[in-house]
């Protein structure tokens, strides 16, 4: 049975509780998880580092990157339709077309792609005229001839080739045969001992005898002596006639330039695309490495699956790795406002007036009565630290101190020194550019027609601030522009003072910005006591000035 497989991630530019979440509750889910289910911790971006410190100090590995959920190939099922040589007849190839219901065949060599053979190109091989030089031309193995005649090879290799000469029937005596049998050819005559003699003294290359009858030991002996081959057959000479042009190799005919293949990453909108612009019935299907897979149609992606997603920390589009409207949501784990997130069936939802979403995904563990691994407890307790500002965010929650106390037992950590050590690493900044600074920790927002982004930094160093804030100064502007935002708020927040200093870009941000919170702001930027919040403290009072 297929293993049915759910995603767990948090939003792009993940902190620490997003990353930390999508781990402990991918793990929650597998401890109760039913046969057949897998929940895999994801990311949509860059961890910063602060959740670098975290993941390293206990020795967790980061969840793996994902940039885009929306349908893949290797989300349909794909047929596997089985390669084959290229050197197998056009009757072969037709027997195991119409065994396998496809009209497509793939021709395969050591795993990769040659091309492919359908059914119209065997229609045209059989329909269209060709000159008796073909099954020459064609390189024909006379093992094909054996099998298509449904013969026995009397005399000679059957891995050998049929490649110069003509193909002809001997219908006339001796006499007029010696004018037209050229070395090389291969001749379809019956039980006349002296047409077959004749034959072979004229230097063909092969003799099919029909209608079964037995070849005399002095013609096989002559025909060993000339390098004549020797196939005998059932059929009549009209029947050998008409099917022997079916054993040539389906490499003459197959198609090898253009071909169009695609590989399990594809996503099915670009597949889509494709398939509508041409009018093949079956595409091949490639691995990374180019190695062929199977076959896919139309049909198939009507059947796609759209991958299965659980959201932690944040329930808004904006904010949700890429493709998410293709995607399958069926939980959501958050403790932010409601966004803008539709799903297509009822879901279950969890959203709570907490400080962190670790702090619900450790109730979740309680409820459930699953023991938190020592490791898992560490990253939980992570989380709780990074997302209250050590208890100091107005978010934080009698319930999220409790939960950070309890996880810090189990994990045998002291709190204040996990927090100091967290928010050195995290604000330890002066390697990294300016664009990834911004990205660290930025979100976008909509409201009456005005889209804004936030983004936010925190610091225990006032000298580091104050160069940071310089490097941000001179790229928000550029930041704008590639994000199509009117309006950029960056909060630089220093947690040993309780403050955030923010600078901004756009037409509206100041006036928004001094409605907001009602004070004046300077050279372009506005410190703010008190405020460490995004969520709590800032957001909601920009969105009240906004409506205003």
């Amino acid at each position: 049975m297929a293993t049915k497989k759910t995603f767990v991630i948090g939003h792009k530019n993940p902190d620490t509780d997003s990353v930390c979440s999508a781990i402990a509750y991918a793990y929650l889910k597998n401890q109760l998880a039913e046969d057949g289910e897998q929940f895999i911790p994801k990311r949509a971006g860059e961890i910063n580092e602060e959740t670098r410190y975290v993941l390293k100090r206990f020795g967790m590995k980061a969840p793996d990157y994902i940039s885009d959920v929306s349908t893949q190939v290797r989300d349909i099922e794909i047929r596997k339709t089985k390669g084959v040589s290229r050197t197998i007849s056009l009757k072969e190839a037709w027997n195991l077309m119409k065994e396998n219901g496809s009209v497509t065949l793939p021709i395969i060599r050591s795993k990769h792609l040659e091309g492919v053979i359908t059914t119209e190109d065997i229609a045209k091989a059989y329909m269209d005229v060709y000159d008796n030089t073909i099954l020459s031309m064609a390189h024909t193995k006379f093992s094909n001839i054996v099998r298509t005649l449904d013969a026995q090879l009397i005399v000679g290799d059957q891995e050998a080739y049929f490649t110069k000469g003509k193909v002809l029937i001997a219908a006339a005596n001796p006499d007029i045969m010696e004018e037209y049998i050229e070395p090389g050819d291969l001749v379809i005559l019956g039980n006349r001992y002296e047409t077959q003699l004749c034959a072979i003294e004229m230097q063909a290359g092969c003799i099919v005898v029909c209608d079964g009858v037995k070849v005399s030991k002095t013609i096989q002996n002559l025909a060993a002596e000339h390098n004549c081959t020797v196939i005998g057959t059932p059929h009549d000479t009209f029947t050998v006639a008409r099917l022997i042009n079916q054993s040539m190799p389906i490499s003459y005919f197959m198609c090898r330039e253009d071909l169009i293949t695609f590989t399990l990453e594809d996503f099915t909108e670009t597949v889509k695309n494709v398939m509508a612009k041409k009018r093949h019935r079956y595409f091949p299907i490639l691995n990374k490495k180019g190695e062929y897979i199977g076959m896919m149609s139309r049909r198939n992606l009507l059947n796609a699956e759209r991958k299965q997603i659980i959201l932690v920390d944040h329930n808004e589009k904006n904010q949700a790795v890429d493709g998410i409207e293709e995607a399958q949501i069926v939980e959501i784990i958050d403790h932010h406002r409601l966004g803008t997130v539709e799903t297509m069936t009822p879901i279950y939802m969890r959203n709570q007036p907490l400080g962190c979403t670790a702090t619900i995904i450790y109730q979740m563990f309680q409820e459930k009565g699953i023991a938190i691994p020592q490791e898992i407890a560490s990253l939980l307790v992570s989380a709780i630290i990074s997302d209250t500002l050590m208890f100091r965010s107005p978010t934080c929650t009698q319930v999220d101190r409790q939960a950070a106390e309890a996880l810090a037992e189990i994990t045998g950590v002291e709190i204040t020194e996990l927090a100091e050590q967290m928010f050195k690493a995290g604000s330890n900044l002066s390697s990294k550019s300016a664009e990834e600074i911004f990205y660290q920790d930025f979100k976008k927002f909509s409201m009456d027609g005005l889209n804004f982004g936030i983004g936010q930094i925190s610091f225990v160093s006032r000298e580091e601030q104050e160069a940071i804030k310089k490097k941000m100064r001179e790229y928000l502007e550029h930041a704008g522009k590639i994000d199509d935002i009117d309006t950029i708020y960056f909060m630089l927040t220093n947690i040993l003072d309780e403050t955030s200093e923010i600078i901004y870009v756009g037409d509206q941000a100041e006036a928004l910005l001094e409605e907001a919170f009602g004070k004046k702001s300077e050279n372009g930027q506005l410190v703010l006591e008190g405020v460490v919040s995004r969520k709590k403290q800032f957001l909601p009072k920009l969105m009240a000035a906004i409506q205003n």
